[in-house]
């Protein structure tokens, strides 16, 4: 597979809780943070796009009567905190680090520029895309794969809780098998959920291949980013 150049890193808000249940780990984002380190001192540029589940979920919060655009960018909200505290993560370590906003937050932002993201990379700071496209109605999934064609990432990572994409669930059935790749057409049409549908047609369309592994296992990140072969790979 060989080492990338440069790769967009999609993490859940979930994982950023660890144990807590709610909110953010700094333990998690330093051990996060200390991974991608050493993916840049190898010369890879790296982009990321993080969730906001462990603070504020849209699609949940529509579910329940709110507004879906009020619930969304409210979501979008929670992501910008969880871009801050992994830019706060990466850069106590000495990576230096950029958050652009699709909403523009100027007091603790750039806003989204894609030249200028593009800029950041080459000069080989890590680049955080924050409050999803800054539209509602798309996830943060959509919004990895449309930044990830943007800036003409080689691939996508996906660091999930699971070790990789199953037929069904693992951690509600034990005979869960797991896919070591498929292709984009796949997922979409055995409906795996490994992302929504608008962010796998996004990704199929365009040709950017999807790695899908676990964030709980330490150097997955890094072993990921340099090339090494570990969960599952979605490409076609």
């Amino acid at each position: 597979m060989g080492k990338y150049q440069r790769i967009l890193l999609k993490i859940s808000g979930e994982a950023l809780m660890g144990d807590l249940g709610y909110g953010i780990d700094p333990n998690v984002t330093t051990e996060i943070a200390k991974e991608i380190r050493e993916a840049v001192k190898s010369g890879v540029e790296v982009a990321i796009v993080v969730g906001g589940g462990n603070i504020f979920r849209g699609v949940a919060a529509s579910t329940k009567g709110m507004d879906r655009s009020t619930a969304d960018h409210m979501g979008m909200l929670a992501t910008m905190i969880n871009s801050l505290a992994m830019q706060d993560a990466l850069e106590k370590i000495g990576v230096f680090t950029r958050v652009l906003s699709a909403i523009e937050m100027k007091e603790i932002s750039e806003p989204y520029i894609r030249r200028r993201a593009v800029r950041h990379l080459e000069k080989g700071r890590v680049v955080i895309f924050g409050a999803g496209t800054g539209n509602p109605y798309f996830s943060t999934d959509t919004a990895a794969a449309l930044r990830a064609n943007e800036i003409n990432a080689e691939v996508i990572f996906k660091a999930t809780s699971v070790d990789g994409v199953y037929d069904c669930d693992p951690r509600t059935n034990p005979c869960a098998v797991r896919f070591e790749s498929l292709s984009h057409m796949e997922m979409l049409t055995r409906e795996l959920k490994v992302m929504d549908s608008t962010a796998a047609s996004l990704c199929m369309d365009n040709k950017i291949p999807l790695v899908v592994f676990s964030l709980k296992t330490p150097g997955n990140i890094y072993r990921a980013i340099t090339g090494e072969k570990i969960g599952t790979y979605i490409e076609g």
